[in-house]
């Protein structure tokens, strides 16, 4: 995987989120983090979900993984937009879960909160993937 140093990677789950769609986008972080230098906010957009299977226990897997695999990088910021109430309660779950580590995560149900609080355009977080960019 070689992407620019403004890295730009656009995943938006449609329908289901399960454990291979977290696997899934877990996985690409993961080797992004383990091919740059550069720590990286991330925006992780739901709006499109509509069903959730997943588990208390698989939450907590992934969040304590995530948790430790970040040990000692630089902190960052991930930005969770929810609005299916299920993917709010899970969510609310990981920033417990992370809290105190290098990942600082918040959940949003506005876009532009997110926007704000990663300090980025607006239009950054737009669903629309640009010429370049992964998807």
């Amino acid at each position: 995987m070689k992407l620019p140093p403004e890295i730009k990677f656009h995943h938006r789950p449609h329908g289901l989120i399960d454990e291979a769609a977290i696997n899934k986008v877990t996985s690409v972080i993961e080797e992004l983090e383990a091919n740059t230098q550069e720590p990286f906010n991330r925006f992780s957009d739901t709006s499109e979900a509509h069903d959730v299977e997943l588990n208390f226990r698989y939450v907590i897997h992934v969040s304590l993984h995530r948790r430790l695999a970040h040990e000692g990088r630089a902190p960052v910021k991930s930005a969770i937009l929810a609005t299916e109430p299920t993917l709010v309660h899970y969510a609310r779950l990981l920033v417990l879960l992370t809290e105190g580590s290098s990942i600082k995560v918040r959940v949003f149900q506005e876009r532009e909160d997110a926007a704000q609080w990663l300090g980025v355009p607006l239009e950054r977080l737009t669903a629309e993937t640009a010429k370049g960019e992964t998807s």
